[in-house]
């Protein structure tokens, strides 16, 4: 069975979401990565006792790894049936986690809120992901 049959047409876009994620995580990546030499900040010392905004900076790079995983894994589940849908709540989640570190990065936790919008692309593969579960089981 040749995969190209099996999903839908529109998968391409998933595709292209998750290659967005993968930028995003390459990016929070080089910005820890910096903020190590800016601050002097030595492997594998994960926090600085001194520098608030290296803690800031590492902060968005885990916490955004921190969830990853789970959003991959819905991400995946809502595309199969809905493809389109999850790529716009996937292109939300993604852009939103960069609005969640630039605010972080000032130094100022709070500002992290800046990306709270992606609670939209999260909660909602999720709920589609509910529903193909729904689906599948024949609740409808």
């Amino acid at each position: 069975m040749d995969i190209l049959t099996v999903l839908p047409s529109s998968f391409g876009y998933v595709i292209f979401i998750y290659l967005y994620s993968w930028t995003m995580l390459g990016y929070l990546g080089v910005k820890v990565s910096a903020a190590r030499k800016k601050y002097d900040v030595q492997y594998p010392t994960m926090y600085s006792d001194k520098e608030q905004v290296f803690n800031c900076i590492q902060r968005a790079h885990q916490n955004t790894l921190e969830v990853y995983p789970q959003w991959l894994v819905f991400q995946t589940i809502a595309a199969l049936v809905y493809p389109l849908t999850a790529s716009v709540l996937g292109a939300i989640w993604v852009t939103s986690r960069f609005s969640y570190a630039w605010g972080y990065y000032t130094g100022d936790p709070a500002k992290r809120k800046n990306g709270a919008y992606g609670y939209i692309g999260y909660f909602g593969v999720i709920i589609l992901s509910i529903s193909v579960a729904l689906q599948l089981i024949g609740v409808f």
